[in-house]
């Protein structure tokens, strides 16, 4: 398969704004990433290795020859110099990881290896590679443990009030960062078409004879677009606590990406890289990560953003109309004034 090779590659150059400036700000506080790594690193990456090489098969040109090679050709389109190790784990659950802190390693669930063709695992050879490349691994472990300390945690009022608070902003962060691991995902097979196939599959099996992807694409808008206000909210409660979006919003945040023109400037080699020695802006980041919600916001078709749309452009409607009004008010009572001024003098002068 010819399949175009991106040469440092840097992860800036595919993550979702959200992601990168959460990323930022956090490698931004002095000491987090050791405390974090020394915290999680030393025992908890030898406990997951060796739980995965004593109950899973490691890939390699002996075991899964085929998903050996199209992961080496992943690894090289992606310019990952040291290919973390691949596992496959007996399970029938639909999923795959990127676990490991200090050496990440990638374990692909059977179930997943069942249900997708080889160039469609590509795909998630690609996503998992993405969260690699991006340094979330360390944060989505840090984010799991957390989780687990904040079922507990509740019992304490304040403490626990203090840490859902930390844990939901992580879990935004966390979907953020699955937005940008599909974009490394697309790079990697570099056909829309067949990873929109993947989310199509993820959310209905492999009867792929009994879909048909632009219906899939189809579904995503009008979820997008459907309902009135009160389902808005439904949709947006529906998130919570969820670390992966919905499929169908997966699919449509990678088809608004590729038609961004973003995806066809990285094919065409004008993408960010590993070397460039221009450290990112935490200010930047977030100005971008704010654009990319705004934009998103304005142009989602969603019915209660439409209505929180409306009601903002309402209000500043509103607020001209009043502030013309003064404006003319003091115009006339400013001329008024001046004229009052003059008839006395006029007075005076007589």
């Amino acid at each position: 398969m010819d399949l175009t090779r991106f040469p440092q590659l840097s992860p800036r150059a595919y993550e979702h704004p959200a992601d990168r400036a959460a990323l930022v700000a956090l490698r931004r506080v002095p000491g987090f990433d050791t405390v974090v790594r020394k915290l999680f690193g030393t025992i908890g990456d030898r406990s997951l290795r060796y739980a995965s090489l004593a109950s899973a098969v490691r890939v390699s040109e002996r075991q899964f020859p085929e998903v050996h090679r199209i992961y080496v050709e992943t690894c090289a389109v992606l310019d990952v110099e040291e290919p973390p190790e691949l596992y496959i784990a007996q399970t029938p659950i639909v999923n795959a990881g990127a676990v490991g802190i200090e050496q990440p390693f990638i374990v692909l669930n059977s179930g997943i290896v069942s249900l997708m063709e080889l160039d469609e695992l590509r795909f998630i050879l690609g996503h998992e590679l993405g969260h690699v490349l991006s340094g979330h691994v360390l944060y989505k472990t840090m984010l799991r443990l957390l989780l687990r300390m904040t079922t507990l945690a509740l019992a304490v009022p304040l403490g626990g009030a203090a840490l859902y608070a930390i844990t939901s902003a992580l879990m935004e962060w966390d979907r953020k960062s699955e937005l940008s691991a599909d974009r490394a995902g697309l790079l990697a097979v570099q056909n829309p078409e067949l990873a929109m196939r993947v989310k199509m599959k993820m959310a209905g099996g492999g009867a792929t004879e009994q879909m048909d992807v632009d219906a899939f694409v189809e579904q995503a808008e009008e979820y997008r677009a459907s309902g009135g206000v009160f389902d808005g909210v439904v949709k947006l409660l529906n998130l919570l606590g969820r670390t992966h979006p919905f499929p169908v919003l997966r699919l449509a945040e990678l088809k608004r990406w590729v038609e961004s023109g973003d995806y066809d400037a990285i094919l065409s080699g004008d993408y960010a890289r590993r070397d460039d020695a221009s450290k990112p802006s935490v200010l930047r980041e977030l100005k971008a990560s704010s654009d990319s919600y705004r934009d998103g916001f304005d142009s989602s078709p969603d019915p209660l953003f439409g209505f929180v749309r409306n009601m903002g452009q309402g209000i500043a409607s509103g607020m001209r109309s009043a502030r013309d009004g003064i404006l003319r008010r003091d115009s006339r009572d400013a001329a008024e004034s001046e004229s009052d001024s003059s008839e006395e003098q006029d007075s005076e002068i007589g």
